[in-house]
């Protein structure tokens, strides 16, 4: 099992955060993390293929649901959207779920990092939010 780096899950919250600050209108409804999946998707497809990008996000969801007992219920859909997360807000801990949000965007952006090293999963993170402060991540490289 390969857990979710400090420094991944840092990112992670990162972006939910920046994203969930961004978007405080009464008409968005869907949480800060599938904002950030569905924004990162047509970055990722570009990259690597709709198929590409289903098989990552599938692995990460494999992996966090080694760390998250509440996964399992989540699935990636044909189109590499996410099904099933919004359904868990209903019931459980918040603070689980949200911790377990975290884990799938962290195991999603270290595979990433792992398939196309750091520099350019920063510069891909940076085409979607151009104004995301990573300095503190960047400074951390060696960390």
């Amino acid at each position: 099992m390969s857990r979710a780096t400090p420094k991944m899950r840092n990112f992670a919250r990162l972006l939910i955060a920046y994203e969930t600050r961004g978007n405080r209108s009464s008409a968005t409804k869907s949480p800060g993390v599938f904002r950030v999946f569905e924004k990162l998707r047509p970055q990722l497809a570009t990259l690597m293929g709709s198929t590409g990008f289903h098989a990552l996000l599938s692995r990460a969801l494999a992996l966090a649901n080694a760390e998250v007992p509440w996964l399992p219920a989540v699935h990636v859909k044909a189109d590499g959207s996410l099904e099933g997360l919004n359904d868990r807000e209903a019931q459980g801990n918040p603070q689980e779920i949200a911790e377990g949000r975290v884990v799938l965007l962290a195991q999603l952006l270290g595979l990433l990092v792992a398939f196309v090293g750091e520099s350019l999963t920063f510069r891909l993170v940076r085409e979607v939010w151009p104004k995301l402060p990573l300095k503190d991540l960047e400074a951390g490289k060696g960390k």
